[in-house]
């Protein structure tokens, strides 16, 4: 057969995968739980080869529509970036759930398993809670109640910090569904809250108007809840096991009669080669490789994983879905995909976006699957840092939290740093999403609330800057490093190195504006009457300036433009404190 034709039939047999199509209104079934082998050794058993394994191609039905569960289907079919995306630039994460309880920070349900390693989760744990043998992160679940969560009075403080979108969170690597959840009995209805939390803040965001997208992290949760598995090192409780290794049977007579464990935690996976080392180090197992003596639990699972996000698209009508990971997709076979191979996030996208020709007659919604290479139909992500060129290949969101993704005490409160790293991703043709985070019971702090509204303050003024701008020909100007690229924001949670991070006005970013014009962010207020002088607008660089003002401002600006650079008399009075902003034309 001719090289053409063979790719031709084998892009059709991929277009044609799951045929099967769901009537109007009509949900898929979840198959039972599979049986499960007896354990073996921890360590004993090394992973199956990523590149031997054929992609297994789940028998999920979706909605009828032209996109089938394949990439080239996807690509093939999805009609481009939407663009409120653009126009938005600036929103919110509300990653918020029950591992606030710990006030531990990131991964308080994994991370309290953790005696061994003497994580602070873990003592904060057993003081607050009691020892994870008897009482675990079910209990956690059970007891936890968000009371002052209210989603309306957030999202209208948050549109008045500036945000055009919000990020809810589904499900954390934790598998505890923050929806009425079809699929999952572990999930806000039935346990804690007793609320659909996602319903209050999907109904909050459609009332002011707020874009909104839901987050899926449960990928991960197979290796990540290995820790649940295991038991103390020493003291009184050696070797007593955790209460993932309690069973549907030993929750007779208990709160959680009828609550299968392993649909929290899982199953033990640990004798697979690199499995338990990646419960104490690392972000995923540090080989990757399939589960190949559990494959049928690998489907269940994966399919278990897709059906609560299909389920959420059909219930909940969000703007876009979000999968966490570090590759190229979920169940990919390596990095946080480590375990199986299969097409269940094309499955989730194919059903998402036909569901969307069908309801609103175009597809305007995207799906984010961070890190992953361009893809039509794929939004990245990343989470810090920023890339030092910039990248207008395909629309990109930059994440941080405050402080942390979960809450700790003595976070760092700053609007400085907020307002810095939004300019940092929109000067290189990105998006910004930020943390926020909240107590417990679902309030965020005082100091929290000052520094939003002061978010808010500048983005009122500046704001044509940032809305719907896009990247000039270069970042910015001002300082460099060692490497030659400039100087910019530190990665990592923003906390007090960001609020002390020193620029001064010279460090300059620069966006193009909807109506064309060019805009210079001053980093670091320079002192009133001060010069800024901006180096790429020189006469030598071929570009004649005509106007200059100051956002915010009504002084009339003296300026000149000459072969070196053009110069900017900065007025006595500046109408921001953390970064000022010239309109350039």
């Amino acid at each position: 057969m001719k090289k053409s034709l063979l790719i031709a039939f084998v892009l059709l047999c991929a277009g044609s995968a799951n045929a099967q199509t769901l009537k109007e209104g009509e949900m898929p079934t979840l198959p039972p739980f599979p049986e499960i082998p007896e354990k073996k050794p921890i360590g004993s058993v090394k992973l199956a080869d990523i590149n031997t394994f054929a992609e297994v191609k789940l028998d999920i039905p979706i909605t009828e529509g032209p996109f089938k569960p394949t990439w080239e289907s996807i690509e093939a079919n999805y009609p481009g970036s939407s663009e409120w995306l653009r126009e938005a630039k600036f929103g919110f994460w509300v990653h918020f759930g029950p591992q606030a309880a710990g006030e531990s920070g990131d991964w308080y349900a994994r991370n309290l398993y953790k005696e061994q390693d003497g994580h602070e989760a873990n003592r904060n744990h057993v003081k607050r809670y009691g020892h994870p043998s008897e009482i675990g992160y079910k209990d956690v679940l059970k007891d936890w109640n968000p009371t002052k969560l209210d989603p309306e009075y957030l999202t209208k403080l948050y549109q008045k910090a500036g945000a055009r979108f919000l990020m809810i969170q589904g499900v954390h690597h934790d598998n505890y569904d923050l929806w009425n959840s079809k699929y999952h009995p572990w999930n806000s209805l039935n346990i804690g809250p007793k609320r659909d939390l996602l319903r209050e803040w999907a109904d909050a965001c459609r009332k002011y108007d707020m874009h909104y997208g839901v987050t899926f992290h449960h990928e991960y949760t197979w290796w990540w809840w290995q820790t649940a598995f295991g038991s103390d090192s020493k003291g009184d409780k050696a070797g007593v096991p955790y209460d993932g290794n309690l069973t549907l049977e030993d929750g007779k007579g208990k709160w959680w009669e009828g609550y299968d464990p392993r649909l929290l935690y899982g199953i033990d996976l640990r004798e697979y080669e690199s499995v338990d080392a990646c419960a104490h180090t690392g972000w995923s197992p540090p080989k990757d490789g399939i589960f190949w003596r559990h494959l049928d639990y690998c489907k269940w699972y994966a399919t278990q994983w897709t059906l609560r996000m299909m389920d959420v698209v059909a219930n909940y009508d969000p703007d876009f879905i979000y999968t966490d990971g570090t590759k190229q997709g979920p169940f990919c076979g390596n990095g946080t995909g480590t375990g199986y191979k299969c097409n269940a996030m094309q499955t989730v996208m194919a059903d998402y976006y036909n569901r969307q020709l069908k309801k609103k007659g175009k597809v305007d919604a995207f799906s984010i699957i961070k890190f992953r290479d361009t893809t039509n139909g794929a939004v990245n992500t990343a989470e810090f840092d920023f890339p030092d060129t910039i990248n207008a290949v395909q629309p990109w969101i930059r994440e941080a939290p405050v402080g942390d993704w979960f809450y700790a005490p003595g976070f760092t409160y700053d609007s400085g740093s907020m307002i810095r790293f939004v300019i940092e991703a929109i000067s290189r043709d990105g998006n910004a999403a930020l943390n926020i985070p909240m107590l417990p019971d679902g309030s965020i702090e005082d100091a929290c609330v000052t520094m939003l509204e002061e978010v808010g303050e500048w983005m009122s003024i500046n704001g044509e800057a940032v809305y719907g701008s896009k990247a000039w020909k270069k970042i910015g100007e001002g300082e460099t490093t060692k490497k030659g690229t400039l100087k910019k924001l530190p990665g990592g949670k923003l906390g007090e190195n960001h609020k002390n991070f020193k620029f001064n006005a010279q460090d300059i970013r620069f966006t193009v504006g909807k109506n064309g014009s060019l805009y210079a962010f001053c980093m670091a207020l320079p002192n009133g009457g001060d010069a800024v002088k901006v180096y790429s607008l020189a006469k030598s660089e071929g570009k004649k300036v005509k106007s200059v003002k100051l956002l915010g401002s009504k002084a009339k600006l003296k300026w000149k433009q000459t072969n070196e650079c053009l110069t900017i008399e900065c007025p006595t009075s500046l109408p921001c404190k953390t970064s000022i902003v010239f309109k350039i034309d």
